[in-house]
């Protein structure tokens, strides 16, 4: 008699998760505010951003989400911006942009970034400042859908991934074979160093990152051992088609836009890059794994019952 009373409560509160879930699910607001639309040129001139639908016109758009970055953005900016300047010089054919994203900064982080502007022009570094903080992932589909490149890298703004290991997630993108009606992503990947960070964590940390590759393995994504390193390369074609589709915001975004992917059958390479942690994290350990555990149950349950879709490309300003 108890085991049915258990049975049956176990039945009711799993069906009370799938029913909580698909009644909140909603879409991402992907309007822009009037000034989202615009970013300022080293003169102070407003200039249109363009957008991820039209034809590309550089080799490679670097998005950085920045959140509260006044502090940690220049260092992660001169070694990018001496790495990029480098790579013109020796080949001309080689055409980039920075987009930095300013995700509803309380501190100085669009004034730090415009200095880059000034210095190296808005054809190069372009600032999006958003009204309000909508969230790493938030900020970085806004900043995706703004870019000119055939070749799309997220960065973070702390720096932990050395920049020049763009060349080795550019070598995995191209060796992926075949591409999809050219759509392939390129992971950095830090599942190498983990057994090294793992002697360096607390017990709990261990068990919540553990907890965490689990529920990302049984519930959305396989095959790929670190989804959330900030280091990731697309295809303007697969980046077009996954941040279409995307709605989580927050720290699970990595988590959905490479289910999305595997969903889509778009190929995935794992590379492993070099990553050292950087003081100042925005993650609040427990209650951000805890956030995250429950988006990824709510991914999935989303897209099984319909409530989410993979949604086709639409043109939105």
């Amino acid at each position: 008699c108890h085991l049915h009373i258990r049975s049956l409560l176990l039945c009711f509160l799993v069906l009370s998760v799938i029913v909580i879930a698909h009644v909140t699910a909603s879409m991402v607001d992907q309007t822009r505010a009037e000034q989202e639309k615009y970013f300022l040129t080293a003169s102070g001139n407003k200039e249109p951003f363009p957008s991820l639908f039209d034809p590309h016109s550089r080799e490679l758009s670097v998005v950085v989400p920045s959140y509260n970055e006044e502090s940690r953005l220049p260092v992660m900016m001169e070694e990018a911006m001496q790495y990029l300047e480098k790579r013109q010089k020796k080949s001309s054919s080689f055409t980039y942009e920075v987009v930095i994203v300013d995700d509803g900064s309380k501190d100085k982080t669009t004034e730090v970034a415009l200095g880059y502007t000034k210095k190296y022009g808005a054809d190069k570094v372009r600032v999006l400042t958003l009204q309000k903080n909508r969230g790493k992932g938030g900020a970085v589909r806004m900043g995706t859908l703004s870019s000119r490149g055939r070749l799309i890298l997220m960065a973070d703004a702390d720096g932990a991934t050395k920049f020049e290991d763009l060349e080795k997630v550019e070598a995995g993108l191209e060796n992926i074979s075949p591409k999809p009606e050219n759509m392939a992503i390129a992971c950095g990947s830090r599942a190498h160093l983990e057994q090294e960070s793992v002697a360096q964590r607390s017990f709990f940390r261990t068990v919540l990152m553990y907890g965490f590759h689990f529920l990302v393995w049984f519930f959305c994504v396989k095959g790929i051992k670190d989804t959330q390193c900030g280091f990731k390369l697309f295809t303007r074609e697969a980046a077009l088609r996954t941040f279409s589709s995307l709605h989580v915001e927050r720290w699970a975004f990595d988590v959905e836009l490479l289910y999305v992917a595997q969903c889509l059958q778009i190929p995935i390479a794992e590379v492993a890059v070099n990553w050292t942690e950087i003081e100042g994290s925005k993650l609040v350990p427990f209650w951000s794994w805890l956030q995250m555990g429950r988006d990824l149950v709510f991914i999935r349950l989303r897209y099984i019952t319909g409530a989410w879709k993979l949604e086709s490309p639409k043109k939105n300003q």
